[in-house]
């Protein structure tokens, strides 16, 4: 069902800390921002401080950019060992990565998948121990097109294609937020996951778009502010453990957040559990050890 959620009903979020990737641009730029407005202490966690310290410029609210690239598990590993600011209240999982043609992270992942499952998996596991609140994965629909084609998942075997990639990463994000909701449950903790589905919007991630796409993103698409509501309604709002939001209008493209549905291959328990174990197994962190610290 629809809801009426806008800017607006943010709550006061004075004393709350928030960390945000992929915040110096687009949908994570604007999270932050409507965070940091509602009285949140925002942490840009970004590939280019620079980018970074820009955009933090631009926000009302106490802000701190630190460095985090998530296509190096040296990096995810660095964020969390200096992690020296106490709880954290929300973690927005939103870096993305687009590529063309197959590329790789520096630890010899697909930079896709990498970055914006692998790369969150270590990193949300790894600061577990200040979680206090939510973690909110920014997922898509087009995760209902992404599939599993075996063990496969660096593409060697051939057929990568950017679109592939995306569909594969984004019905990946929806996995982990479902099995990390089971282990959170499963232990006692108060933590919640959830994740959004932002709906169409005009961000860098078209840059490189054909014709036909750059037209429809000008005629169609929504602003990055738009596409952030759902990102705060499932960091805020009234989303039970586990829950996707989306936009309620144009095939959940468009519009007010709702919780929304996903795909079959997102709802099954058996598939998380692969990819939960996988993603231990290639990342080299592990729930058990994270849970001792």
């Amino acid at each position: 069902m629809p809801t009426s959620f806008d800017i607006s009903a943010l709550p006061d979020l004075s004393g709350k800390t928030a960390v945000v990737t992929g915040a110096s641009s687009g949908i994570g730029r604007a999270t932050a921002q409507a965070l940091a407005s509602a009285g949140a202490r925002v942490v840009l966690a970004v590939r280019d401080p620079e980018k970074g310290r820009d955009a933090a410029r631009s926000m009302a609210g106490q802000t701190e950019v630190r460095h985090l690239d998530l296509a190096r598990l040296s990096s995810v590993h660095a964020f969390a060992e200096g992690w020296d600011a106490g709880g954290i209240d929300l973690l927005i999982n939103n870096a993305c990565a687009v590529s063309p043609t197959l590329a790789h992270t520096a630890d010899g992942f697909e930079l896709q998948f990498g970055t914006g499952h692998l790369g969150h998996f270590a990193l949300s596991i790894l600061l577990l121990p200040h979680l206090t609140g939510r973690i909110v994965t920014v997922s898509s629909q087009a995760e209902r097109m992404g599939t599993f084609d075996g063990d496969d998942l660096a593409w060697t075997s051939g057929g990568y294609t950017q679109t592939k990639a995306y569909n594969r990463t984004k019905l990946a994000n929806l996995l982990f937020t479902a099995e990390l909701q089971r282990r959170l449950t499963a232990d006692g903790s108060p933590v919640l996951a959830a994740a959004a589905h932002p709906g169409f919007v005009a961000t860098n991630i078209y840059a490189g778009g054909s014709r036909m796409t750059k037209l429809l993103v000008t005629l169609l698409a929504q602003t990055s502010e738009q596409g952030a509501l759902p990102v705060l309604f499932a960091a805020v709002g009234a989303v039970p453990p586990g829950g996707f939001a989306g936009p309620s209008r144009a095939g959940h493209m468009r519009g007010a957040p709702q919780l929304i549905n996903r795909s079959k291959a997102a709802q099954d328990p058996q598939l998380a559990a692969w990819l939960w174990s996988r993603s231990e197994e290639l990342t080299g962190v592990s729930w058990h050890a994270a849970a001792r610290r």
